[in-house]
Order: structure tokens, then C-alpha cells, then sequence
């Protein structure tokens, strides 16, 4: 739902890389570094998506977030990073007062926070690289931004108009911060795949849109889909109370209703 707006001015070398997992397709943009260094760490956080996906799909029998929901190990008995993501997705459930939810269907499933976390966490691999200065990784529309790609421009990322295919509802700007984050949950690309906790079912809602900015990936991952649940009024009330956090919320009417303090990341 949202796409990175390069500037190649003045900026220093680039590695890119693209990677398909989890089902979509991951984006590496990483400025400066040594070549050789910063290849060996882009291998390291590609092999740790895969890992992920390994992990915690919910499509896969022989996960172990599958045979967790089965039964057939504890959380002690599986990888830390599983009790790790279950601590952070209980917070976020705690934050959204249940709008936040990692049970579908009466199943554990995690996935509404696994992937916002793992692009958090490869993107900060990558950014611990001696020389680098500046990340810029896209998980299916999702970006987490470290950094500058060089030169006197910052990170910007573009986001998708819903209504309007091929077109943009705004241009968000990591302009005056080292870290970014950018993600969209709505209907336009993968139709009513988010669910209400409270039914089980499509969240029923006047919103085609929600679009999240914020420092951490894994969080603003989760507050637009549990903004989008909401609807817009609940919605953006809840996001303005959020600190650090600013939105843009689109309506199936083509209403565009925004956090106060969104003006000052968008160019």
C-alpha cells in the first residue's frame, strides 16, 4: 500500500535487494557501508525473514506456531523469538483495547504483528553495519526507514491512493528524524482480510484506508489494523491519543480525515 519515492542525488552507493517470503515481497534498500559487509548482513536478515516464515505461518503443519495452536509444545519449548512476539502482541492488544488481536477464529495466529517485526528487526541488522547510513526496507507495502539515503534529501515514501488506482494520497518524509515507519492496512489490495475481534468476522467499516507513521514498524503495523476496525471516528480519536503517532484515514467516500500533527511528516 505504500511505495518508497527514491533520490539518487548526491547519495552514496546503494545495495538492493528483493526477496519474496511470507507471501509478499521485501525490498532492501541499504545506503553506504562496504559492499562485502553490508552483502554478508543483507544474507543474514534474508535468511532471518525465512526463518520467520519457517517459524510463525500459520499455513505451514510443521511450524511451530502450528504446533503451538495444536498443542504439542509450550512457549518455553519454542524459539525465544515466539515468546517475544506473543509479549509484544499481547501489549498491542492491551494498547488498542482489544482491537488488537492475535486470535482468528478461535486460533492463535500472530501474523497481524510478525511482519511489521520482522522488517523492523532485519532493517536495524542492516543499520548496524559499520559505514551505513541509511535503511530502507518495504515489506508488502509496510517500511521501516533508518537514517538518510545520503546527500541533503531524507527517506520518502509514498503512499497508495485507494480509490484511485496507480495514484498518491500523500508523501510522508523521515525529513529531521533517524527513524521512520510507514504502514497502510484497507481493503484495496487484499480485500476485507481484517477481521473484528469482537465477531470473528470482516470488520464492518466506513474506512477503505488507514495509513500509520510512527518510529517502530511493529507497532504502527498493528495501530493501522486495529485503527481500521475501528472505523473512522473511534479510529482516529484512538491514533490521536497515541504519542508519536500521526495517520491518514481514507473513508469509502472519499473522506480524507488526518491526526493533527500529520502536516509535519508529509513532502
Amino acid at each position: 500500500m505504500a511505495e518508497t519515492v527514491a533520490d539518487s542525488a548526491q547519495a552514496p552507493a546503494a545495495v538492493r535487494h528483493a526477496e519474496e517470503t511470507m507471501g509478499t515481497v521485501f525490498s532492501f534498500d541499504v545506503r553506504g557501508g562496504e559492499p562485502a559487509a553490508v552483502r554478508a548482513a543483507l544474507d543474514e536478515a534474508v535468511a532471518g525473514l525465512h526463518r520467520v516464515d519457517a517459524v510463525f505461518s500459520t499455513y505451514r503443519e510443521d511450524s511451530q506456531i502450528s504446533r503451538l495452536q495444536r498443542g504439542e509444545v509450550s512457549v518455553a519449548q519454542c524459539d525465544p523469538e515466539v515468546a517475544e512476539v506473543l509479549e509484544l502482541a499481547a501489549e498491542a492488544e492491551r494498547l488498542s483495547h482489544g482491537w488488537f488481536s492475535t486470535s482468528y477464529q478461535g486460533r492463535l495466529d500472530p501474523t497481524g504483528i510478525v511482519k511489521g517485526w520482522a522488517v523492523e528487526r532485519a532493517a536495524r541488522r542492516l543499520a548496524e553495519v559499520p559505514g551505513v547510513c541509511g535503511v530502507n526496507l518495504n515489506g508488502g507495502g509496510d517500511v521501516q526507514l533508518l537514517g538518510t539515503p545520503g546527500g541533503q534529501r531524507p527517506w520518502r515514501v509514498g503512499v497508495s491512493d485507494p480509490l484511485r488506482p496507480g495514484g498518491l494520497a500523500a508523501v510522508v518524509s523521515a525529513a529531521g528524524v533517524s527513524e521512520l515507519s510507514v504502514a497502510t492496512s484497507g481493503t484495496a489490495e487484499r480485500g476485507d482480510h481484517i477481521v473484528d475481534p469482537r465477531t470473528g468476522r470482516s470488520a464492518v467499516t466506513d474506512l477503505v484506508s488507514v495509513t500509520v507513521v510512527g518510529p517502530r514498524l511493529t507497532w504502527v503495523d498493528c495501530w493501522a489494523t486495529a485503527a481500521f476496525a475501528m472505523g473512522s471516528r473511534e479510529g482516529l480519536a484512538w491514533l490521536e491519543s497515541l504519542p508519536g503517532v500521526e495517520a491518514l484515514l481514507i473513508t469509502a467516500g472519499d473522506e480524507v480525515r488526518c491526526t493533527g500533527g500529520l502536516a509535519a511528516r508529509l513532502g
